[in-house]
């Protein structure tokens, strides 16, 4: 029987409807970063929250809890430099039933190396005690970044045009997403046996796209839309940030899927439709670039890939 990710508990779509209802209250909600000028100066304020989601179950069963942190801080940032803001500061909830003490401190050292690798401060958190609320050994994690972009310089997709092309920046494996469905299609065996490539730290991309948006955006912006590839994925996440009248099309032979990703559909019999909208593929972020600077732009990147462009119709994604 085939498996996908709503079967395997996790509907996107009733994810999708919540965000739509909520946009018609509150219209400014729904990309990947919350803007908030700051009154009397050039500048807005970004925010984003994430967690880390069922991933954590492989942790508790591995007892490897030092890199869950590093993910927890990368869903977010990640997400802030998709509007091209730069990370401030950091704040982290972490909730159990009873607190083990060794436990934590790993998680939260994974959190300040995070903050490192994205240039931000880890600046305070929430320690939660709920006895009777989570299993033994187990724990949950949320995060909550801020950062910083003058007024006028946000990336927001407006600017792209037909015949723009898609840079993809590699993953370290399937990050954060898709974890549901990867405990439903392996055994716990399988687990242990891919944990190298399921416990992999969502790779945090913060650095390279600032230096290049600071290379290829200081006049004109030739970088003109980034989408993190998480949830929904290549459907959803670069259908967010398109403006109407403009489609993508991907060519999925244009890089090379890692192994574990051919493991799981191939094993769980997963819709080739679904796979691309639940797991990142090898693709961890997208950036579409106007067509004369493309090939500079994917030279900047080590391992980028030109996966596809944009064409003028109907606003949406197709891989081909």
């Amino acid at each position: 029987m085939a498996i996908t990710y709503k079967k395997a508990g996790v509907n996107i779509d009733t994810g999708n409807e919540l965000v739509e209802r909520l946009k018609k209250k509150l219209p400014k909600i729904g990309g990947f970063g919350g803007l908030f000028p700051i009154a009397g100066t050039k500048y807005n304020l970004v925010s984003s929250t994430d967690g880390v989601g069922t991933k954590l179950k492989i942790a508790f069963m591995l007892n490897k809890h030092d890199t869950v942190g590093i993910d927890l801080v990368a869903m977010n940032v990640n997400d802030l430099i998709c509007a091209g803001a730069k990370p401030l500061f950091f704040l982290d909830y972490f909730a159990c039933g009873k607190l083990n003490v060794d436990r934590a401190e790993q998680v939260i050292r994974g959190i300040a190396k995070g903050c490192e690798l994205s240039g931000s401060q880890l600046i305070g958190g929430e320690t939660a005690e709920m006895p009777d609320f989570y299993k033994d050994g187990e724990y949950d994690l949320a995060g909550f970044s801020v950062g910083i972009i003058e007024k006028d310089r946000e990336i927001n997709g407006s600017k792209i045009k037909s015949g723009d092309i898609i840079i993809g920046l590699p993953s370290s494996g399937p990050h954060s997403n898709g974890y549901s469905l990867i405990r439903k299609v392996f055994s716990d065996g399988e687990l242990k046996k891919y944990s190298k490539q399921l416990l992999a730290p969502t790779r945090i991309y913060v650095k390279e796209v600032l230096a290049a948006l600071a290379k290829f955006n200081s006049k004109e912006r030739n970088i003109a839309g980034i989408a993190h590839i998480t949830g929904g994925c290549f459907y959803d996440k670069i259908e967010r940030i398109l403006p109407e009248n403009v489609r993508v099309v991907i060519e999925k032979n244009s890089w090379r899927v890692p192994e574990i990703f051919k493991v799981i559909q191939e094993k769980g019999r997963v819709p080739e439709e679904d796979i691309y909208r639940t797991l990142n593929m090898g693709i961890g972020m997208v950036l579409i670039v106007h067509s004369e600077i493309a090939l500079q732009v994917k030279e900047f990147f080590k391992g980028a890939k030109a996966i596809g462009c944009v064409k003028k119709g109907e606003r949406g994604v197709e891989l081909v």
